[in-house]
């Protein structure tokens, strides 16, 4: 029976804190549903650390684990909240390896997640971290990708952020990259934007538009594939699509190297420049398969 991204991540969790002296941080993680699902049933003996409700001072607890060689797993449970966090992380985990010659091997499990939680909690926020030199990105949706960060995790001794989205914790298969040979346009799609491109190519294809979608994974280090080349050059045309905010985040980041690269006009589509609210008519969230089948039309038909 195939292994869902929670179980994946529950018994990954499990087999780290029994074999490998683990730890794993975070706020509410015994609470109902162990975020998920995500989190093994274990007790504060076996290495589950419940923390304060205290975002601005948890991280560097979960840093000084590090330090001394626990390799922890520290849970933000809302992306959000990594605005609070991020000092002990981006500020010293990230850099002490560079400034000391001092690993701090730390797994930042950030969980973005949409629909009523307002401006603070919501949305994804890998852009955050991404600015910041010595810590590693990436945003998987399969059980594999999500075991390809964590043996990446282990096979080095810097930091990593793994930027998770719940809409990944049911997810039991892996996304294999789409191209058709008459495709017009390049999607390279991450996070949860990878389940509404799926959508909207379905959509799009009983239109007769085909569509070339590639699984984006790491995002720094970003690596330009011969896919992404030979498609871009083929269709003429690329969208970057994510599930962070447009305005100088990572999907224009990575449009850019494209471009430089192709010199084939890449676009983008993130998550518009305004607060969240707490009503779903003033969500802002991953791009729509609506908002996504607009820019497409557009691009491929302007006007």
């Amino acid at each position: 029976m195939a292994r869902t991204v929670a179980q994946t991540i529950g018994e990954t969790t499990r087999k780290h804190l029994k074999e490998n002296n683990g730890l794993l941080f975070g706020q509410c993680v015994t609470a109902v549903g162990w975020i998920g699902g995500t989190v093994p049933e274990m007790t504060e003996e076996e290495g589950i650390v419940e923390l304060s409700m205290a975002d601005v001072s948890g991280s560097g607890i979960a840093v000084g684990a590090a330090l001394v060689g626990r390799r922890p797993i520290y849970v933000i449970r809302y992306q959000g909240f990594m605005w609070y966090n991020a000092a002990p992380l981006v500020n010293y985990a990230a850099k002490s390896k560079d400034m000391w010659n001092v690993p701090c091997p730390i797994l930042i499990r950030s969980i973005a997640m949409e629909g009523g939680i307002g401006p603070v909690a919501s949305a994804s926020h890998h852009g955050l971290v991404m600015h910041m030199p010595g810590m590693p990105v990436c945003a998987p949706m399969t059980p594999g990708e999500w075991l390809e960060a964590w043996q990446s995790f282990m096979d080095h001794d810097d930091p990593l952020y793994i930027s998770e989205h719940r809409r990944s914790f049911p997810i039991d298969y892996e996304m294999n990259d789409t191209i058709e040979a008459d495709a017009k346009i390049t999607l390279i799609a991450i996070s949860a934007t990878r389940l509404n491109a799926l959508e909207a190519i379905k959509k799009l294809d009983g239109e007769g538009i085909r569509c070339d979608l590639i699984h984006l994974l790491w995002l720094k280090p970003f690596t330009i594939s011969e896919t992404m080349i030979a498609s871009l050059k083929k269709t003429g045309l690329g969208l970057v699509l994510d599930s962070d905010f447009e305005i100088s985040g990572p999907s224009r980041s990575i449009a850019h190297e494209l471009m430089l690269k192709t010199s084939v006009p890449v676009h983008t589509l993130g998550l518009e420049d305004r607060s969240a609210g707490f009503a779903p008519h003033l969500d802002n969230g991953t791009p729509t398969v609506a908002r996504i089948l607009a820019k497409i039309r557009n691009l491929i038909q302007p006007g």
